[in-house]
């Protein structure tokens, strides 16, 4: 199956009730930022937040666009990187939002990746006890994965993602010529996300990406194909669950394993948080067919082997640098959003596109389990 040429924006829509809004994908579409803009917040003045390497390649059309709009704008830029997710940044951010003199019928527009739609849409939740807010995503991991549902958050010492808020933005405009700028590990990270889709809950959709992930990477139809349907399937699970009471918690396939590996390289170019994620997959698929044969190791085997063939890390080997220990792993683990009253919870998968919420997980189990793959480095 080949991916339908489309000369028009593909729109998904989140249902929330009064807090829907539209998920707007397409090449170009950055350049209907202001138009948009306007026609949702009439009269409204933008603050874009942004770090220093969108700025150089995306910044200024951004501001043409809002300008084209009669959208008045100010800019903030943040250094690069998951180093930025953290109080000193989001206070800065913050300061800088107060400073321009947004007024609660304004808008920040977070123009960048995962980090920025974190830290901007954190930061929309709060100033003035919160203001609305524009994602426009500019990698495969936020296209797919962070822009839409809500969550906001910064890093702590003890994890990934544990200071924020659910706050939803009014707009999603997901340009997928911006990707072309991507470097190609940034884009390989990205796919982790993409690719979860299919893992968690659409086996036809991974099958699918195993046939085409070549024209996704090569920015054809395929790729505006595959970022609406992970959006559908993210947009349909966020309007059942947007606070991940239920089956949300389903979106964190491999997280509660990447996670922990991502904290453990500190944050860092070490380890991308896509990368994390294939290796968080990689061993939830294997811990899965270990416990009680819940998949059969083929299987699982099988949607490893994509993502090696993608060059995403699926083994502790694959990790620069000195590995971490159990302990710290284990530690990292219990800090997980999914922990309840102390017990672990992990998404395992019953076969290609059939994960499910496991409770109750033995803590003594994972940490053989982790001790046997960190053996294997």
């Amino acid at each position: 199956m080949t991916a339908p040429v489309r000369s028009d924006p593909t729109v998904v829509n989140v249902a929330l009730g009064a807090r829907s809004y539209d998920i707007v994908i397409g090449r170009g579409v950055l350049a209907s930022l202001g138009a948009r803009t306007a026609a949702l917040r009439p009269g409204a003045r933008v603050v874009i937040v942004t770090d220093d390497n969108v700025a150089r390649y995306h910044l200024e059309p951004a501001e043409a666009a809002l300008r084209r709009g009669s959208v008045e704008a100010s800019r903030v830029i943040v250094p690069a990187g998951e180093a930025s997710k953290c109080y000193r940044v989001f206070e800065q951010i913050c300061e800088a939002i107060v400073a321009s003199r947004i007024e609660r019928g304004d808008l920040v527009v977070a123009l960048g990746g995962g980090v920025i739609g974190d830290l901007a849409g954190f930061a929309a939740s709060v100033i003035r006890r919160g203001i609305d807010y524009v994602q426009v995503p500019t990698t495969m991991l936020a296209d797919v994965d962070s822009s839409v549902g809500g969550k906001t958050a910064i890093d702590s010492a003890h994890g990934k993602n544990l200071i924020g808020a659910f706050h939803q933005p009014i707009l999603v405009l997901a340009d997928t010529a911006l990707l072309d700028t991507l470097p190609d590990r940034e884009f390989r990270a990205g796919y982790a996300e993409l690719v979860k889709y299919g893992l968690l809950g659409d086996a036809a959709f991974f099958g699918w990406l195993e046939a085409n992930w070549r024209d996704v990477f090569g920015g054809a139809a395929a790729r505006e194909h595959a970022i609406a349907v992970a959006c559908r399937a993210k947009a349909a699970i966020v309007a059942r669950d947007e606070r991940e009471t239920g089956d949300r918690a389903l979106l964190n396939l491999g997280h509660t394993f990447g996670h922990a590996l991502e904290a453990a390289c500190g944050f860092s170019d070490r380890l991308l948080h896509g990368e994390a994620i294939a290796a968080g997959i990689a061993l939830a698929f294997e811990f899965s067919a270990r416990r009680q044969g819940l998949i059969a190791m083929a299987d699982a085997k099988r949607a490893i082997r994509h993502l090696a063939e993608v060059g995403l890390p699926t083994r502790m080997k694959d990790i620069p640098g000195p590995p971490p220990t159990v302990d710290q792993l284990m530690e990292l683990i219990a800090q997980d959003k999914k922990v309840r009253r102390g017990m672990l919870t992990f998404i395992l998968v019953r076969g290609i596109g059939a994960a499910f919420i496991e409770k109750g997980v033995d803590a003594r189990e994972v940490r053989t389990f982790l001790s046997e793959k960190l053996a294997e480095r």
